[in-house]
């Protein structure tokens, strides 16, 4: 099957179809070579947590993968690495970002909030991704990372382009590339020279017993923060408010009780997730998943999107239910790439929708129809109008 068949469109109509009829599937994959998806939740976790399942595009049969060409400063990330290179990268970074620094964010990330929202007024129509969602994020993650002001809507240009790219402008891609390296490699350069309170500073001073990270790792670190940590933050508070508001008996049990939220965040991100699919793998020797040997060199995709909705392991799945126990979904990953940004991402969401749902007694959606992102890697919605 191609995998964009029907999937972009109604994709857990299409993963119910084939969790149904086989535990693996051979499909053609985003980038027209053939693959082998995964869709059930406990052959995708096993596989999230495989070693045998590489990250590493080096183990890909020659001739088949093709995926996305970055730079080698912004390939040596965590997201094309195993042991011992992916071990090592992680505990340095580990030392920086740190859940101290994360939990230090938590009242700036309430201030942006609820500058955005005074922007709002009072009452009114908008586009919550462009007015909320979306400038929610890029804020935190610059402040995060240190990238001034004048810079940050050329992020978020740029981030986009790579995600969706625009059919009429395929060359798109290739510039925020070439964009985004060129300011890495510039304010590396500035922070070194006068490093500030920001966690790109501390990445650069960051020792572990002499080890530090090269300067391909710095940047491409660097730009995988704000790549995924922009992306993920800005689909899953969209998809969650309109997952609400989709649903008034749980936006209504929401009011009643606010204490239901950090649960409700884990809900959310089970039910409606920022991505349809993980980052690829490569088998190193044969490996069989579900009964199905998958040769080495294959390229495998997984979809926590998927298993998140398998109800072998969440009953009525397709149901949204903010007093479930979603502990165990696979949104944020499984094993040793369990996402590194999950304990912002978490903060971002909750105290969004907290500010929205104290601000706005009577937000309802708008006019309009609700298109989503054409993105196998993006689950988010391309506007969202509400009224409140």
């Amino acid at each position: 099957m191609d995998l964009a068949d029907g999937l972009l469109d109604h994709p857990y109509d299409v993963y119910r179809r084939l969790r149904d009829s086989a535990p693996v599937h051979r499909i053609t994959g985003p980038d027209g070579t053939p693959a082998w998806l995964v869709t059930r939740y406990d052959d995708v976790r096993d596989a999230l947590a495989d070693p045998r399942l590489s990250l590493d595009k080096r183990h890909a049969t020659a001739g088949t993968y093709k995926g996305f060409s970055l730079p080698p400063a912004l390939d040596a990330n965590l997201l094309n690495m195993d042991p011992p290179d992916h071990t090592r990268v992680r505990r340095l970074v580990g030392r920086a970002f740190t859940p101290r620094r994360v939990q230090g964010l938590r009242a700036p990330i309430r201030r942006t909030a609820d500058a955005l929202l005074d922007a709002l007024g009072p009452h009114g129509t908008a586009d919550l991704v462009a007015a909320y969602a979306a400038p929610l994020p890029i804020t935190v993650i610059c402040d995060l990372l240190g990238i001034p002001d004048q810079h940050r809507l050329d992020f978020r240009v740029w981030t986009d382009s790579l995600v969706a790219p625009d059919p009429a402008r395929p060359e798109a891609g290739k510039e925020a590339v070439v964009a985004m390296l060129d300011h890495f490699t510039r304010l590396l350069r500035d922070k070194r020279a006068e490093p500030g309170d920001d966690l790109l500073s501390d990445l650069i001073a960051v020792r572990d017993d002499g080890d530090r990270l090269s300067e391909d790792e710095l940047m491409s670190l660097a730009f995988l923060i704000l790549f995924a940590g922009y992306e993920n933050a800005v689909q899953l508070i969209g998809n969650s408010v309109l997952a609400l508001l989709s649903h008034p008996d749980q936006l209504a049990a929401l009011r009643r009780d606010p204490g239901l939220l950090p649960g409700a965040v884990e809900e959310f991100a089970r039910y409606e997730g920022p991505a349809l699919l993980a980052i690829r793998r490569f088998p190193v020797e044969d490996v069989t998943i579900g009964g199905v040997t998958v040769p080495a060199g294959e390229t495998v995709w997984v979809s926590p999107a998927a298993a998140n909705r398998d109800p072998a392991r969440f009953p009525d799945p397709d149901r949204l239910d903010l007093g479930r126990d979603a502990g165990g979904h696979l949104t944020l990953g499984h094993g040793i790439h369990y996402c590194l940004g999950a304990p912002l991402a978490r903060a971002e969401t909750e105290i969004a929708l907290a500010a929205l749902l104290a601000r706005f007694p009577d937000l309802a959606l708008g006019d309009g129809e609700l298109r989503w992102r054409r993105s196998l890697r993006a689950r988010g919605l391309v506007a969202l109008p509400v009224t409140y």
